[in-house]
């Protein structure tokens, strides 16, 4: 649907930040030494995927390591599509912004005997680079530290309950969004520069480590209004997600493999040597797949982490909230293994960026998990994330900073687009089909018939009656469209590479060291080491 708005009357800001994860707090903490922010959130300013990742954050900081060995294993996890300068900013300017980050206030593990912030080793790093905070709590307590700032800064006025319904668009580009509040009344906002920091989808699925707020809307927001996506078929999947009847999908983090836990299958075995040389500390996708693969050979829904050979006061010391949360489900990690089984965990894909946060929209910017720089690959390497958040949101902040231009003259309309497809009253059953309809075709291991069979179960509708606006609901439409472009993604891309698997194409084919990019023209490709470039 496209609607058209009088610019007269609608809210002005400097800069509209929409997303409250590490992306979009730090985005906004930097651009408010410029002017003024306003930062919107769809629920409280504290909930997002941020909030519960457990591992930390992947930075060379220690004196054996170096960014040029960061680079080396991103490079290598990253299976042929990174792009290289986006990777050499991610690993030669992390330190510093990590420094940022302990400056004002994120309590990272300290050693005070060695004098040295401790750091522990996940998969495919050749290293002890992760920098933790409470042990297994690191994304809340950098969520904690940011929102904080954010909420007392004079500067940043912060909009929660706030759901972006549509960007808005004019000749020029993108001149701000249009909100629904609590009430549902909705609210246009205008800026000179609008940042998606919205995170990613993990809520197409069934099982997955993302919390309720993690459905794309940034990905379909940016698609509708004429920006284009990039590596939709990569979605990394984690290979130990607590699998426990009546506990929720809870991330059980890598670092309990990098700290010793072993993975066995139901029957005691274990099956990772046989897998990988690294075995347990194998990239993700290997894991994920080893997993899944043995679950299927022993007929399991899960296998086993065992953490016998950690001493309960390291368990209890290390993994405070894994240790918490079990023992809440009855389960005592220091005695017995974990059940555990892969989950939905990450988007590389997402709203094509340069290397300076600048989408193929003027006026519109991205990062974090919504943005896709190349930085990730087919593979994002352990903990990278929340560096690739900081990194290339203060890339933005730069940007801005040096070439700020003041908003055009406002046009006296501007147009808003956004789906209705689905009726309205199917809600929950249309919701709960689409996840189990991506879990099926679009998880670990994909094949051709399953894909062209979804596409067909998930062609564009038209409803039967008129549908309230609501986030449940405009929430659906963006997953429903999400996931065919990720389906026509997967189809088209006929090898397997990193995190995306055909059954129907086992190899990797150096023809198709490119990414797929789509956009509301059309699907096109872009050569793996060639940045995305923009004419604004």
């Amino acid at each position: 649907m496209k609607i058209k708005l009088s610019t007269a009357g609608l809210h002005t800001t400097s800069f509209l930040v929409i997303g409250s994860g590490i992306a979009g707090l730090y985005t906004a903490l930097t651009l408010a030494e410029i002017a003024d922010v306003s930062l919107v959130t769809k629920d409280l300013l504290e909930e997002s995927n941020t909030n519960y990742a457990q591992g930390g954050i992947a930075v060379a900081l220690s004196p054996a390591d170096s960014p040029h060995a960061h680079y080396t294993d991103t490079i290598k996890v990253g299976a042929g599509l990174c792009l290289p300068p986006a990777v050499t900013a991610l690993v030669n300017e992390g330190p510093a912004r990590v420094r940022e980050l302990i400056g004002w206030g994120v309590p990272f593990d300290f050693d005070p005997d060695a004098g040295t912030f401790l750091m522990t080793r996940e998969a495919a790093h050749s290293f002890p680079r992760v920098l933790h905070a409470d042990g297994d709590a690191t994304g809340r307590q950098i969520s904690k530290a940011l929102a904080r700032r954010v909420r007392a800064h004079p500067r940043i006025t912060v909009k929660e309950n706030h759901f972006v319904v549509a960007l808005l668009n004019g000749e020029d580009g993108c001149y701000g969004a249009l909100a629904l509040d609590e009430t549902g009344t909705q609210t246009g906002l205008l800026a000179e520069a609008t940042i998606l920091a919205t995170g990613g989808c993990g809520q197409i699925f069934t099982d997955t480590t993302n919390p309720a707020v993690a459905t794309g809307d940034g990905l379909a927001l940016a698609y509708l209004a004429g920006a284009p996506l990039a590596d939709l078929e990569f979605v990394q999947f984690h290979p130990t997600a607590l699998h426990l009847d009546g506990a929720p999908c809870f991330l059980i983090t890598e670092a309990v493999r990098g700290e010793g836990g072993i993975l066995r299958n139901r029957k005691g075995v274990r099956f990772m040597p046989s897998y990988h040389p690294q075995a347990e500390l194998a990239p993700r996708d290997v894991v994920a797949r080893s997993v899944w693969t043995e679950m299927a050979k022993t007929g399991s829904d899960h296998v086993f982490l065992d953490l016998s050979l950690l001493s309960p006061e390291l368990i209890k010391r290390r993994f405070p909230n894994i240790y918490e949360t079990c023992l809440g489900y009855g389960l005592d990690i220091t005695k017995e293994p974990i059940p555990v089984a892969p989950a939905a965990h990450y988007m590389m894909g997402g709203v094509a960026i340069d290397l300076h946060g600048r989408t193929g929209l003027p006026r519109l910017f991205a990062c974090g998990e919504a943005a896709n720089s190349g930085v990730h690959g087919a593979n994002r390497l352990a903990s990278n994330s929340l560096l690739d958040s900081l990194v290339f949101s203060h890339r933005i902040f730069e940007y801005l900073q040096s070439r700020r231009q003041p908003c055009p003259v406002l046009p006296p309309e501007l147009t808003a687009v956004f789906l209705t497809e689905t009726n309205p009253e199917n809600l929950t059953v249309d919701r709960l089909a689409l996840k189990e309809l991506a879990s099926t075709h679009l998880g670990i291991i994909r094949r051709e018939a399953d894909l062209e069979n979804a596409q067909r179960r998930l062609a564009p509708t038209t409803p039967a009656a008129p549908a309230p606006l609501s986030r449940p609901y405009l929430e659906l439409q963006n997953m429903r469209l999400l996931v065919r472009l990720m389906l026509e993604a997967a189809r088209t891309r006929q090898e397997s590479r990193g995190s995306h698997y055909r059954a129907d194409f086992p190899a990797t084919d150096p023809s198709w060291t490119r990414r797929i990019v789509f956009s509301p023209a059309g699907i096109g490709f872009i050569p793996a080491d060639q940045p995305f470039t923009w004419s604004w």
